[in-house]
This record gives C-alpha cells, sequence and structure tokens, in this order.
C-alpha cells in the first residue's frame, strides 16, 4: 500500500481511538464538531483543487505515494483522510486544555 494512504488512514484510525477510548469527550456526537468540518472541507476543497489541479499543479504527489483516487476534483482521496485526522486531533486538544482550564482554581491575589 502506498505511504500517504497508509499514514492518513493510520492518523485518522489513532485520533478514533483516542477520542472513543481515552478523552471520551463526546466529540463526535456534538453538531458543531460535524458543522465545523463541513466549514473546513468547504475551505479545504476549492484551495486543494486549485493546488493540486492537474492541468496546472503547484504541489504535485508521486503518483506511486497515493491511492490514485481522486474524489473532488483532482485531489487525492487520502487528503481529506489526512484532514479529518488533523482537524480532529485539534479539537479534541483543544477541548482537553479548555477543560483543564476550567477546572484550574481561580487565585484571589491575582488582579483580573
Amino acid at each position: 500500500m502506498p505511504i500517504y494512504p497508509t499514514l492518513a488512514v493510520t492518523a485518522a484510525i489513532v485520533v478514533i481511538v483516542v477520542e472513543l477510548k481515552i478523552l471520551r469527550s463526546g466529540l463526535f456526537r456534538e453538531p458543531a464538531y460535524w458543522i465545523s468540518m463541513v466549514i473546513c472541507f468547504g475551505f479545504m476543497i476549492p484551495v486543494d483543487g486549485w493546488l493540486t489541479k492537474h492541468s496546472a499543479p503547484i504541489v504535485i504527489y508521486r503518483p506511486e505515494d497515493t491511492s490514485g483516487i481522486y474524489p473532488i476534483w483532482d485531489i487525492p482521496l487520502e487528503e481529506y483522510t489526512y484532514a479529518f485526522a488533523l482537524l480532529t486531533a485539534v479539537m479534541l486538544t483543544w477541548d482537553r486544555v479548555g477543560a483543564s482550564h476550567e477546572r484550574a482554581p481561580v487565585r484571589e491575589d491575582v488582579p483580573a
């Protein structure tokens, strides 16, 4: 299997397992998460499509490193999987860091 799809799928699986088995934040049940994903992919598709268009590419993938599947425009399928993993990991981290700040004790001797 080519390297980019292998790494993208591995990243997605790791992020899903971390959420479902370790963090258990409920992120996948939140409508805001899915709306955020739609917004991010909505911007990603035109930008990545323009960067990878076969007619005049700016970013060129080695064919032997990709799956060769281009579902929308000329964007490799694994690009969507990698974006899912990256965006989800960032949101999980943000959620975890935000939750730890909410639990931090408020110091009365520090002015606001």
